[in-house]
């Protein structure tokens, strides 16, 4: 999904229409000791019954997301684009 590098949008810091400058989101590094992770890893370890591992289901697209920058303010927002999709954010000059 080609997607421009800079779009003029409405920044509430501002309240006003300016342009921003688009990024697309990146995901954060997820925590190695939260709950969910200590649960799973130790399903892994093989001790009790089948191990768990990666599923053979064919997952639904992401949301993109992207990171909107003021050119006014610097200040940052986030936008989803559309509805689900297959295709990665690619940014484009006009």
């Amino acid at each position: 999904m080609k997607f421009p590098k800079e779009i003029n949008a409405y920044c509430p810091s501002c309240k006003k229409h300016s342009p921003h400058k688009v990024k697309a989101a990146s995901k954060g590094r997820p925590r190695t000791m939260a709950k969910g992770n200590r649960a799973h890893n130790r399903s892994l370890m093989g001790h009790g019954s089948k191990r768990a591992g990666e599923k053979t289901v064919k997952k639904q697209g992401k949301r993109q997301k992207l990171t909107l920058i003021c050119s006014d303010c610097k200040k940052k927002q986030e936008r989803v684009v559309g509805g689900r999709t297959t295709k990665k954010i690619e940014l484009k000059a006009k």
